[in-house]
């Protein structure tokens, strides 16, 4: 039996802001037998995340191709290989059937072809929608969950400073930190983003850093007792101002420099003597540095989410077509919440 496969590929690489433009839509019959002796996996893909750092992939050259097996160059032509959920159409993997549900690392597609060795996973859902799977109950949580607990190390009490607090991590690493019993504030670039963070999730404040003229009064004003905890997803003049505002021994989990993704010319630069006299800590991080606890993470998590103590914000397109839109609006600040397109019906 054959289906029809499509899928998006990139027409060159990437240098600056993406564009619809810089990728096609690509058609190809696909064959749901598999080999004898293959032990490959065909996977009807549902949902399949839509993530920042696949830009880095996408260019010439970026240092973190060569730091992750996650993170290696994707060339024009070939399959963009992404986190999703979907369903089993055919395997040769005995620990695989037939209308299996998965997760794992799958494709920008209608379908996925996971050889053996890939990274593909059984999934329960708990009772919960798949596109949780994607977002608050995959990556995105467990780099929230890590990056908060185990490189913040916070306290009860403590001040944080979420940037890009709407976005896939930034609105889970807010609510972490309210739970916990911190305070929190978050910046976002739309009014509505603000509202947000204050009305529905529980940021004690928030604001729009777009209105702001000057980012390091602007945090002066939002922390007059300093700032112990910033969780950076920005980079460049943020992490400066932050820096600035940090008290004695705070920490900076930097999970991602998305300000500095697209501009090659934009760069951090901290007050060095801040970050020596004031004993501040600064550590980039991967969410894969953290699967040691991941049990611990899956268990607060559902935990929250079933007590509606926690919100989960799925910003969701569809059909594979969608997925170069959908990726050109993270760099646009159009998501609210973990950016993923839906393929099929759950």
């Amino acid at each position: 039996m054959e289906v029809t496969n499509k899928f998006i590929v990139m027409k060159a690489q990437i240098e600056g802001s993406p564009q619809e433009s810089d990728f096609e839509l690509k058609t190809e019959l696909l064959s749901l037998s598999i080999v004898s002796g293959s032990k490959e996996v065909i996977v009807n893909n549902i949902y399949v995340s839509i993530d920042p750092y696949q830009l880095n992939r996408m260019k010439s050259y970026s240092s973190s191709q060569k730091a992750s097996e996650f993170s290696g160059r994707v060339n024009p032509g070939e399959v963009i290989d992404a986190f999703g959920v979907g369903r089993v159409v055919a395997s040769g993997h005995p620990d695989f059937e037939k209308g299996d549900l998965v997760a794992g690392i799958t494709s920008w597609g209608e379908y996925s072809i996971v050889k053996e060795g890939g990274i593909l996973n059984k999934l329960d859902s708990m009772g919960f929608p798949l596109s949780y799977h994607v977002g608050v109950l995959a990556f995105s949580g467990l780099t929230a969950y890590g990056g908060f607990f185990e490189v913040c190390k916070p306290k009860k009490g403590e001040r944080v400073f979420v940037s890009a607090a709407s976005g896939s991590v930034g609105h889970l690493v807010g609510q972490y930190a309210k739970l916990f019993g911190c305070y929190v504030v978050g910046c976002a670039g739309t009014q509505k983003k603000v509202d947000l963070l204050k009305e529905k999730l529980g940021f004690d404040d928030a604001f729009n850093y777009k209105e702001e003229t000057d980012l390091k009064s602007a945090l002066k004003r939002y922390f007059p007792d300093g700032i112990d905890i910033y969780f950076d997803n920005v980079g460049a003049e943020m992490l400066e101002a932050a820096v600035m505002n940090m008290n004695a021994f705070g920490r900076v989990a930097v999970c991602g420099v998305i300000s500095e993704y697209t501009d090659d010319g934009k760069r951090a630069a901290p007050n060095m003597l801040d970050v020596v006299y004031k004993r501040i800590k600064i550590q980039g991080f991967l969410a894969a540095d953290y699967l040691y606890a991941y049990t611990d993470f899956i268990s607060t998590t559902v935990d929250h989410l079933r007590t509606g103590k926690m919100h989960a914000l799925n910003d969701i397109s569809f059909g594979v077509e969608s997925i170069p839109s959908a990726f050109k609006g993270l760099f646009h600040g159009e998501n609210i919440g973990k950016k993923m397109v839906q393929i099929a019906d759950e």
